[in-house]
């Protein structure tokens, strides 16, 4: 990867709708030239996807958490099939230290959340840190 191909990876992680028009004059680069760079880091898997950030709260989802779950490994089969279904699990992460797993969730209401909480104590203890505000919002690698 070159500077070109870390502008244009920067400017589309900050808005991946921006036409090969208004991403050229950062480059450089004729429009098809950007087309042709984006493809290229799209095949090797620099560019994994395009995505809309969505807010949660406007959704009706306004209680955040992070769940951490230690577990022992026999349970990590069983787990993953379970935790791929969770559909208000946002982020699920296998991470070393003194839990297994690092879970984000979104629920409506802390009930629900108490419920999920219940499901996952089967693998293992939890502890569970509810959001209040974000600091700094997911962004860009580059």
């Amino acid at each position: 990867m070159d500077e070109i191909d870390k502008t244009l990876v920067e400017l589309l992680q900050k808005n991946a709708r921006m036409q090969l028009k208004q991403l050229a004059p950062h480059v450089y680069l004729s429009p098809p030239a950007v087309a042709a760079r984006i493809e290229k880091l799209e095949q090797t898997g620099v560019i994994t996807g395009y995505h809309a950030a969505v807010n949660p709260d406007k959704l009706g989802y306004p209680l955040m958490a992070f769940i951490e779950l230690t577990m022992e490994p026999e349970m990590k089969t069983e787990f993953y099939e379970f935790i791929q279904r969770a559909k208000n699990v946002t982020e699920c992460y296998h991470v070393a230290g003194a839990y297994s797993m690092l879970i984000k969730t979104i629920y409506r209401s802390p009930t629900e959340l108490n419920n999920f909480v219940g499901s996952l104590q089967r693998f293992g203890k939890t502890q569970t840190q509810i959001v209040f505000s974000t600091v700094v919002e997911p962004r860009g690698i580059i």
